[in-house]
């Protein structure tokens, strides 16, 4: 059992190099940011989280959310902003974030996904223009690789070998081509604690705090999607509450200690899961192995081409696209595509994960208000003594409560008029507001309406709205 979680923590770590430096570029901050950001959030997580084999460390999610910020104010403000969304989402944990999930719709998850895609091979772009001509077959060469080694053997990650290889041919030929060295100098020594040199001012808090909920709400969305994911496969059930403020916990140890801030890892937490790994033990062995191999290995890493980073970043870009989603779009629910559509066009305006699943969740909410709206049917009937009945079937809530008012004869209806909501259920006070509006409006005629059939709680809700009891319970 050990040696299987070890080894499977070896794989890990090796598979997290390039992406930790990759993340690190597209975050437009120096490789050992994302180095040590991944290093932290393994081994913190291992022990905090709720997700036994989940691999957490510096993403690409959370690069796209936090390069605005490294990019205007520098690397200080940066890791103040880790920190703060590290307690972000320690709060968010205390209020039952986890339990929310369940709420964001499968549209709104693809268009986070294929949005995601689309932003990390557009990050690739500046690395592919003005470049010497080289690059582009070299790029050519390490997908090739990356694609076709797992057809012959999955012993050793494909991203990796695309790596040595490539590196290997620039180095023996003597290519002169962009590599991680000229893109920062990378670590030679273990990370230190240290404090974000900003101003403990309100306009600090102003500048970080949008970043901050950007990297809470989007890290605690791409663990939990993937606690979920693993769950399904090892059939084990996880505690989502204790992996949300578990991130919160690394994020914050993380800013500490110099890192970028990160969360948890589909690909890497696949490959973990797939090599037989299922405790913590591999997890923290992930991070470990990868200080090891960065600081001891550092000159190494730092003659790597770009090319070799940009070929594993349009691979992780493809890979994590759903093209599922662009073959069924013909067959999909118009409220569905345009759910997916919102949440990709606005992520895509904004560069920002949070927002875009945002504005998804709000489409989707009023796309199904507006189509259960529709479902809400009166029927009326004149009984043998000359009382009018209207029959209402399906749920009344506020935008189906609207139209509700003008289904009724109040003209042409007798003294006494009964409302049967035995197939209906009252779900807020919209609802009751209309109902009353409804009496009032036969009343200044003359006419007494009763309301029947309420269920428990529709009768509860319109008795505490109203004050009054509804005739007939």
């Amino acid at each position: 059992m050990a040696r299987t979680e070890m080894l499977a923590g070896l794989v890990v770590a090796l598979a997290l190099i390039p992406e930790a430096i990759s993340f690190s570029i597209l975050a437009g901050v120096d490789p050992r940011v994302g180095l040590f950001a991944s290093f932290t959030m393994a081994v913190v997580i291992a022990f905090t989280g709720g997700r036994p084999a989940m691999i957490s460390a510096a993403t690409g999610a959370i690069a796209l959310v936090i390069a605005p910020l490294a990019a205007e104010h520098g690397l200080e403000y940066l890791l103040a902003a880790v920190v703060l969304g590290g307690v972000f989402q320690i709060l968010l944990a205390a209020a039952g974030v986890a339990r929310l999930m369940r709420f964001i719709p499968r549209s709104v998850m693809v268009g986070f996904v294929n949005a995601l895609a689309i932003l990390i091979f557009s990050a690739q772009l500046p690395q592919l223009i003005g470049v010497p001509w080289l690059v582009y077959p070299m790029v050519a060469a390490g997908l090739a690789i990356i694609f076709l080694l797992p057809r012959l053997t999955t012993a050793v990650p494909a991203p990796l070998v695309a790596i040595i290889v490539l590196t290997t041919l620039t180095v023996a030929v003597g290519w002169d081509l962009p590599d991680v060295g000229g893109e920062g100098e990378l670590p030679d020594s273990l990370p230190f604690l240290v404090l974000p040199d900003v101003p403990l001012t309100l306009e600090t808090l102003r500048i970080i705090a949008p970043y901050a909920l950007g990297v809470a709400f989007v890290g605690l969305m791409e663990s939990l999607m993937t606690a979920k994911l693993v769950d399904d496969i090892t059939d084990t059930h996880s505690d989502k509450t204790r992996e949300s403020w578990g991130q919160g916990v690394a994020n914050i140890v993380t800013g500490f200690f110099g890192g970028m801030g990160g969360c948890a890892m589909i690909g890497q937490t696949m490959i973990n899961v797939k090599s037989g790994a299922r405790t913590r033990l591999s997890t923290f062995l992930a991070g470990a192995f990868l200080l090891v191999l960065v600081v001891a290995l550092g000159d190494v890493v730092s003659i790597i081409p770009m090319a070799a980073l940009v070929a594993v970043m349009i691979f992780v870009s493809i890979a994590t696209f759903d093209w599922h989603s662009l073959r069924t779009l013909h067959r999909m629910p118009k409220s569905e595509t345009t759910v997916m559509l919102s949440t990709v066009a606005v992520t895509l305006a904004t560069h920002n994960l949070a927002i875009g699943v945002g504005v998804g969740v709000l489409v989707a909410c009023v796309l199904f208000a507006q189509r259960i709206a529709h479902l809400v049917q009166v029927t009326r009937v004149t009984e043998p003594d000359g009382t009018v009945r209207y029959s209402v079937d399906g749920a009344l809530f506020f935008a189906s409560s609207n139209d509700l008012y003008t289904q009724f004869q109040y003209a042409d209806d007798p003294e006494r008029v009964v409302v049967d909501l035995s197939s209906a259920h009252v779900w807020d006070a919209s609802t009751v507001a209309a109902l009353d509006a409804i009496t009032h409006k036969y009343a200044t005629r003359g006419k007494h309406v009763e309301i029947v059939g309420l269920n428990d709680n529709s009768f509860d809700r319109y008795q505490r709205h109203t004050g009054q009891l509804a005739g007939a319970h």
